[in-house]
């Protein structure tokens, strides 16, 4: 190309160079400081959302997690009061059998009874006063539904069904006593029954409890995977990108100084016209 003076292609060729290597210096040094591959939708659209939807499912999955965790409480809440009662029922099994004997006296009798209408009152009591999140336990048939995934389907929630455990409607204990011998007798039948039915409750509580550790341990296991998924996504690679900038650094410094020289070229003429 011939010496011009209006028209420094060179120059013109190593600016647009200069210009693209700053920008690509300053995206260096953005994922740098950010330690993100992705800051912007421009930087990879389709990463850019699909780490969003990760983030999304990441997000709805720790508060699922939560809502497991609260169940599980409420689940340890249950069983213990039906531990509880079942423990009461299993001392007023000993004062019938106690009573069922024949050989106690009616103040012996008297005084089983009382011990024995005392527990009985306990069961009624407790009952009433297992409370978790505003609602009693174990007055009533229950059904607490907790949300344990990150979608609205069936299986994603978790259905809890509690039996009522109180004297007088769940475990038909009303009525009952030891003042004599035939009664005594009556409570023994009965509360073998009862000890019955609320092992059962106990043995549905801890079936909850062993599938909803499942459901934990998967959504724990889910948020560690969807989590890896979006740092390969949209972390940088710190190691990589601190090669890119150096190279890019040095690009840069090369430019500029090139673009000294370029700039230096249409000082030729003056020798000619010297």
């Amino acid at each position: 190309m011939g010496l011009v003076v209006n028209t420094n292609m060179d120059a013109l060729t190593i600016e647009n160079v200069t210009s693209q290597t700053n920008d690509v210096v300053s995206k260096d040094l953005l994922q740098l400081s950010s330690g993100l591959r992705i800051n912007t939708a421009a930087d990879d659209p389709a990463g850019y959302a699909i780490a969003n939807a990760f983030k999304a499912s990441i997000a709805s999955m720790q508060v699922a997690s939560q809502n497991a965790s609260q169940a599980q409480s409420f689940l340890q809440t249950a069983d213990g009061a039906y531990s509880q009662i079942n423990n009461i029922m299993v001392q007023m099994k000993s004062l019938a059998t106690e009573a069922a004997s024949g050989q106690e006296s009616s103040n012996n009798l008297a005084s089983l009874d009382n011990e024995f209408q005392g527990l009985s009152s306990e069961i009624d009591q407790i009952a009433n006063s297992t409370v978790y999140g505003g609602t009693t336990l174990l007055t009533g048939n229950i059904t607490v539904t907790f949300q344990v995934g990150s979608t609205n389907n069936s299986y994603n929630q978790f259905v809890v069904a509690l039996t009522t455990a109180a004297d007088t409607t769940g475990l038909s204990l009303t009525g009952l006593s030891l003042t004599s011998t035939t009664t005594a007798r009556t409570a023994m039948d009965s509360l073998d029954s009862a000890l019955t039915e609320i092992n059962t409750m106990m043995g549905t509580v801890g079936g909850f409890q062993n599938k909803l550790q499942y459901t934990m341990s998967n959504l724990t296991t889910s948020i560690q995977n969807y989590t890896s998924s979006q740092s390969t996504i949209e972390d940088v690679d710190m190691a990589s990108a601190v090669s890119d900038m150096t190279k890019n650094q040095i690009l840069q410094q090369s430019a500029m100084a090139m673009l000294a020289q370029a700039n230096q070229q249409p000082q030729q003429i003056l020798k000619l016209l010297g």
